[in-house]
């Protein structure tokens, strides 16, 4: 690990880490600590925990148990910038959704955004919501006006609704490439009205080759441009270990040899297993980014996005 507090990663979406699942009902603060050890072991200066669709009650006790169990630990409070709520405000169509239950996803509204705001005790900072899903735009509004980044992901917006919504306070979109079906219009989909708003928006993606493949990914990066990506890794609880059976909300998952999550059918990705460590050697080996480039979209980037 580095000492240089310029070069610790900084990571704007981790579902868990080092065995950890953030989105179980017992986790503990040994847990949270145990999680925390791992990523500033990997070299991680910060993160966002990320909480994900479930039922309003599950989600508001499980972002008031991050929030608590954060608050009573010295390093959790230096390591957990604030949270990221990403859903239930989805697309609710297969392939959209990705793997968050379709019993949970609702639209958006304010009452339940702001009894979940309330429930991270003002730690909530990202919110990753379908615009198409906000009536009005209502809920955009909202968050920007409270200083909360508003993300689109795992959403269809037309061109202009997309549009509007970067008009309302929309500033990024989470993991671009996937929350999206395998088959797509060739021309008219969600990734390229996302990157066509490049200059409005922060686009982040994930590293780990699997969800996207290495020359798709620096494809993006070099349509969007260096000073508007953000690479997260979407971890969950094994990332940090390696091969074996772990969880994240609903799901039980077997992670083989290839580190990559896949629902039990395999249908579709399940958040992912890398590391940042990892993230950053994909971007210089396999798309070709110097390590200067390469260290820009891990740690001032995702710094400068939620600023």
């Amino acid at each position: 690990m580095t000492d240089n507090k310029d070069e610790l990663f900084f990571d704007l979406q981790v579902n868990g880490y080092g065995g950890v699942d953030f989105n179980r009902d017992d986790l503990s603060s040994d847990d949270l600590q145990t999680a925390c050890e791992a990523l500033r072991a990997d070299g991680v200066g910060g993160i966002f925990a990320t909480i994900i669709t479930e039922n309003i009650d599950s989600m508001a006790r499980r972002l008031a148990n991050l929030a608590a169990l954060r608050d009573e630990n010295p390093l959790a409070r230096e390591m957990i910038v604030g949270l990221h709520v990403e859903g239930p405000f989805i697309n609710p169509t297969d392939g959209y959704r990705g793997a968050h239950p379709l019993d949970a996803v609702r639209p958006a509204d304010a009452d339940t955004m702001a009894r979940l705001l309330d429930a991270g005790g003002g730690l909530v900072k990202i919110v990753t919501l379908a615009p198409e899903c906000d009536k009005g735009l209502k809920v955009t509004r909202m968050l920007a006006k409270s200083g909360v980044t508003v993300s689109a992901g795992h959403c269809d917006p037309s061109l202009d609704e997309l549009k509007a919504a970067v008009d309302a306070g929309l500033g990024m979109f989470t993991h671009l490439g996937n929350g999206c079906p395998m088959q797509m219009h060739r021309h008219d989909n969600i990734v390229q009205r996302a990157l066509s708003l490049s200059d409005s928006l922060w686009l982040t993606f994930i590293a780990d080759g699997a969800h996207i493949p290495f020359p798709t990914l620096g494809n993006y990066i070099r349509a969007a441009g260096l000073d508007r990506c953000v690479i997260v890794t979407d971890a969950i609880a094994p990332a940090g270990l390696g091969p074996g059976k772990y969880s994240l909300g609903r799901w039980e998952l077997t992670i083989g040899d290839d580190m990559v999550a896949r629902s039990p059918d395999e249908s579709h990705l399940v958040g992912a297993a890398i590391s940042m460590p990892q993230s950053l050697a994909n971007l210089i080996k396999h798309v070709g980014l110097s390590r200067q480039d390469a260290m820009r979209l891990i740690t001032s980037n995702p710094a400068a996005a939620i600023t």
